[in-house]
């Protein structure tokens, strides 16, 4: 199990390597163009900033101009950026020549056990599914989640389910629960894991045990 920020923010990448205990970070295109920096540039200031994997997602349009940009991009940290591909024909064909070459590969936008199937044939290290949206869309993200554990499960494979598109941390233990391997999320819902009212009221109830004595010394 591992836990990913999902951001292109660099601050946020700061603030997550210094928690310890979050693997890597996940980058999108909207991500990315939310910084109003070239991705290439903002990935290289993430792989300064964070020690861990940082997945990238390429947005050239032609394949050609796609394996060019992904090949640029796991040049700059070789075996810790790894190429995000979204799963279409092409670019599970695309994953199979990177994967031959060495490159680390996980697949995106990705909402079919058949697709996971695919993921597991061409090697990926990861594949992303993106639970909230797959429950808008198709009705249940987690059961979409359990039938890929199934599919990896069945094949023998070591593809790692990173649950992605998460709202709560409700949602959260509910797709690891379901399969997943590992969670990418906010830096502000990595934070809302940490804290539950019960534990403030623990605390609370502890420093007023605490101080009593004192009080009595007194």
């Amino acid at each position: 199990m591992a836990l990913y920020l999902d951001s292109a923010s660099v601050e946020d990448a700061r603030r997550a390597a210094g928690l310890g205990y979050v693997a890597g970070i996940t980058t999108n295109p909207a991500l990315v163009a939310a910084t109003g920096r070239p991705g290439l540039d903002v990935l290289a200031e993430l792989c300064e900033t964070h020690p861990g994997a940082i997945f990238y997602q390429p947005i050239a349009d032609s394949p050609e101009e796609r394996e060019a940009e992904v090949r640029s991009a796991a040049a700059i940290r070789p075996a810790r950026v790894v190429p995000k591909l979204p799963s279409t024909a092409e670019n599970f064909a695309l994953a199979a020549r990177l994967v031959g070459d060495g490159i680390p590969v996980a697949m995106t936008a990705i909402f079919s056990p058949a697709q996971a199937f695919l993921a597991c044939q061409v090697g990926a290290r990861s594949i992303l599914p993106y639970v909230n949206r797959s429950s808008r869309l198709l009705g249940d993200g987690n059961a979409l989640v359990r039938s890929m554990r199934d599919v990896i499960n069945a094949s023998a494979g070591s593809v790692e389910i990173i649950a992605a598109s998460l709202k709560s941390p409700d949602e959260a233990m509910a797709a690891l629960l379901a399969g997943a391997h590992s969670l990418t999320l906010p830096l502000a819902l990595i934070a809302e894991l940490g804290r539950d009212e019960l534990s403030e009221q623990a605390i609370a109830e502890f420093r007023r045990a605490a101080n009593e004595p004192r009080a009595r010394e007194r």
